[in-house]
């Protein structure tokens, strides 16, 4: 763990989109993730116009409510219940589904696509996303599935990916009022789970986790609440050349959690937590280690950062760990590589 600083900015720079390299490629058709969507990236933004979207409190929200030609809409509807049924099961027809609404976020790097699906039974809804294709965020979205406590389904062909939703308050309006959200806080339970999100972020590189880059789950139990926090943004996977930006203590935007977890719980209480984290995820790891290994060796091969930033990570990991060998190493993936198998398994260096 890195000493406490002043909360940083970062750097605000919209980051470009990495195609997918041959070795991820086939990691992929492997793994069953790539290939066979009805629906592309593109067939979406064949639209008509937007409308302004506006949230419950009667605001604008960051996105646009997508209109289409009715003469295109009954073909678009059908192929994205298509998709929908090969994201949640693998292809195989589920009745009594329409297509609600279909929603654009034009300010993210992948410029996404929310679609809203019901079932005409009991007017329950679901959603998914359809963005562009960026190899940063497959290998986040993978590494999440392996070392990460949840499972998570998405499908990539050429430049379209489409995700699941994953349920949960954005960490930014969660911190704001908890109480409207999940009840009586429990502040002890609310900051183990953001140190040990915190220790995930770090271990795996995962950066830009910003309050509104994550969502909070308040889970109600017999007496009392359990929390779960969830990354939802993950095109920041091994990208950044500053070893703080893969801290979510050191965003400005997290300042609220880290200073609650200042007040309800102590640095030796912290660092439990963190060991804990250590503990689970090296489980994650061996259980999946023939998976691991393969996407590791994937991103060994492809470029997804620009070079200046991975000289600076591995001059900043190298001092961290203090390992001159992280210094020379070529992309991301070695760096990744080497430094979980420093923070997991390594015996001399121990749960930081």
């Amino acid at each position: 763990m890195l000493p406490a600083e002043e909360p940083f900015v970062g750097a605000g720079l919209k980051k470009l989109l990495y195609p997918i390299g041959a070795e991820l490629r086939a990691y992929l058709e492997h793994g069953g993730r790539a290939g066979g969507l009805p629906i592309a990236y593109g067939d979406l933004m064949r639209h008509d116009g937007v409308l302004p979207r506006r949230g419950p409190d009667g605001e604008d929200t960051l996105w646009q409510t997508v209109l289409y030609r009715p003469a295109d809409r009954d073909e678009l509807d059908q192929h994205l219940v298509e998709t929908y049924q090969r994201l949640v099961a693998d292809g195989r027809r589920i009745e009594h589904l329409r297509i609600g609404g279909v929603d654009l976020c034009p300010y993210g790097n992948s410029q996404p696509f929310r679609v809203k699906v019901i079932n005409q039974i009991n007017d329950n809804h679901d959603y998914f996303y359809v963005k562009r294709t960026d190899a940063n965020r497959v290998y986040g979205l993978e590494l999440e599935h392996l070392l990460s406590p949840y499972r998570i389904s998405y499908l990539v062909e050429r430049a379209t990916l489409v995700e699941e939703h994953i349920i949960g308050v954005p960490g930014d309006a969660f911190i704001a009022d908890p109480a409207r959200y999940g009840g009586k806080l429990n502040s002890v339970r609310l900051c183990k789970e953001f140190v040990k999100f915190n220790e995930r972020c770090f271990v795996r590189l995962l950066g830009d986790m910003r309050a509104y880059n994550f969502v909070v789950d308040a889970i109600h139990d017999v007496d009392q609440v359990q929390y779960r926090f969830r990354a939802i943004d993950l095109d920041q996977q091994s990208h950044d050349g500053r070893l703080r930006g893969y801290l979510p203590q050191f965003y400005k935007e997290n300042l609220p959690y880290v200073q609650l977890a200042q007040q309800a719980i102590g640095a030796a209480t912290a660092a439990q937590y963190r060991s804990e984290e250590r503990a689970l995820m090296r489980k994650r790891a061996r259980l999946a280690e023939g998976r691991l290994n393969a996407l590791i060796a994937a991103m060994k091969a492809d470029a997804i950062a620009p070079e200046e930033n991975v000289r600076q990570l591995a001059d900043e990991l190298a001092a961290h760990h203090r390992d001159a060998a992280y210094k020379g190493l070529p992309t991301m993936g070695h760096l990744l590589e080497r430094h979980l198998y420093q923070c997991l398994f390594d015996p001399a260096a121990g749960d930081e």
